[in-house]
């Protein structure tokens, strides 16, 4: 049982998820079962009170730190750092493809781009997002020059 419960913890805070949200993730996520080892043909995943109680015994012994100390020191024998990094997103903004407005035009600014099998029309924005703050945001039409970030 010890595995199967340090391995979501360690899952957990490595994704910044809730114990709801692990016990989400543990059911929903393939790659996850896989890391923390759990086969759900023959056992159930921890549920989020199992979570909850494990992690608390773990901070009461003061192992939590340890454990990362652990893997820490195993990532830099292979000459690898584990390091907070940045989101980044890309997402279609979608605008009216109309031609019926009173310039009788679409905004010329607007693209249209085919993502799978839909086509889309507006602009793409990305954002990179970090745990301290946002660190840009940019828009562009689809298949266009890049906007200067409104944030620097």
């Amino acid at each position: 049982m010890t595995s199967v419960c340090t391995s979501p913890d360690v899952a957990q805070q490595c994704f910044g998820l809730s114990d709801e949200g692990m016990e989400d993730a543990l059911y929903g996520s393939q790659a996850i079962r896989g890391f923390v080892g759990i086969d759900l043909s023959r056992e159930s995943a921890p549920d989020a009170t199992t979570l909850l109680k494990f992690r608390r015994l773990l901070e009461t012994h003061g192992l939590t730190r340890k454990i990362f100390e652990a893997i820490n020191a195993h990532l830099a024998e292979q000459g690898l750092i584990l390091r907070e990094g940045t989101i980044v997103d890309a997402t279609l903004i979608a605008a009216p493809p109309s031609t019926k407005n009173k310039a009788k035009a679409r905004d010329p600014e607007m693209h249209q781009t085919k993502k799978g099998n839909n086509w889309h029309f507006g602009m793409k924005a990305h954002i990179g997002v970090d745990a301290t703050y946002t660190r840009s945001i940019r828009a562009k039409p689809i298949g266009g020059r890049p906007r200067p970030s409104p944030f620097g």
